[in-house]
């Protein structure tokens, strides 16, 4: 066998990423599945915990009765539209962890795109200290600041910001 048709292993990043994107197949929003929808957060290359984009437990789901949509006005005058019905995938594994007593202190979490504002102070909060993401978000500035501010770091492997519909 030629060193061309040897396995290449992937990259830690590139695993846990790989891990992600399945995690989040169990998302119940059609949306969020579209982009990812899952987080994992490992420290020392292990996982700790797991969360997907979802309603809470005993809380209709986005697939089973639609979306609740809510508008954004931002400084600059534009409208986006987001779906309140789920919680994000950050913050779901932040709080099976906090469910199963278990510390984040100094873990790394992998989503697919910048955590949003919550989610960032949520991050910063429960200790972790490092974030990779597929893309970038849209609205994702505020959260860059406080990342820089708290000294977390955000790996953005693809500049490119994420797209979905209803922006």
């Amino acid at each position: 066998m030629s060193k061309e048709q040897a396995h290449k292993r992937p990259s830690w990043d590139d695993y846990f990423l790989g891990i992600m994107e399945k995690i989040g197949t169990r998302s119940t929003c059609d949306r969020a599945r579209k982009y990812g929808g899952g987080c994992v957060i490992v420290r020392d290359k292990q996982i700790l915990v797991t969360g997907y984009v979802g309603s809470p437990p005993k809380v209709d789901h986005c697939d089973n009765v639609g979306h609740e949509f809510k508008k954004t006005t931002h400084e600059d005058g534009s409208v986006s539209e987001h779906c309140v019905r789920t919680t994000h995938a950050e913050q779901n594994a932040i709080c099976q962890a906090a469910r199963r007593g278990m510390a984040l202190e100094g873990a790394t979490l992998y989503c697919f795109m910048t955590p949003c504002y919550t989610c960032a102070k949520l991050v910063i909060t429960a200790g972790i200290k490092r974030i990779v993401v597929c893309k970038d978000y849209h609205a994702g500035e505020d959260s860059k600041r406080i990342f820089k501010t708290s000294g977390v770091t955000l790996d953005i492997l693809d500049k490119e910001i994420a797209t979905y519909e209803r922006q």
